[in-house]
């Protein structure tokens, strides 16, 4: 199907998730071959709706030794690339609800195309946090239990 080159962890702990897009991304020379290295961090990132077209900013990609001169800006703002309907019909959606977009996962599809998984985002609340840690942890307790008990 897809592989997966980096995910954003983070997002999934410190954010309610719902809605999700498939959109590419703009990116120049040896951006390409870093991400194929898998040398990209998702520390803060977030996209933003501007004049009917999606950013991504605080993406940092790091620099490709090989392209010297043609590198670019690690953290710079990165265009990303979807049909004017979706972005209209994504935009709604962030008016009706308040959240943010947060880039969830960045992949290659089938094509072998770099393509970047956002989701809409809602902050958890500390204590939201803990419940899902005490969560985890009870369903991690359980199935050490059901191991036990099988051998």
């Amino acid at each position: 199907m897809s592989s997966a080159i980096a995910t954003n962890k983070k997002a999934f702990r410190d954010f309610f998730l719902s809605d999700k897009w498939e959109c590419g991304i703009a990116l120049l020379g040896g951006e390409v071959k870093s991400i194929r290295a898998g040398h990209v961090n998702f520390k803060d990132t977030f996209a933003r709706i501007d004049k009917g077209e999606i950013f991504l900013y605080n993406l940092h990609i790091e620099q490709y030794n090989a392209a010297s001169h043609m590198n670019k800006e690690p953290d710079r703002v990165r265009k990303l690339l979807m049909h004017k309907k979706e972005i209209k019909r994504l935009e709604g959606k962030l008016n009706q609800q308040v959240g943010t977009l947060i880039p969830t996962k960045i992949y290659f599809n089938k094509r072998g195309l770099i393509k970047v998984e956002i989701a809409l985002g809602r902050g958890k609340k500390l204590y939201d946090k803990r419940e899902a840690i005490k969560k985890r942890d009870v369903d991690r307790q359980i199935g050490r239990e059901m191991r036990n008990r099988r051998g």
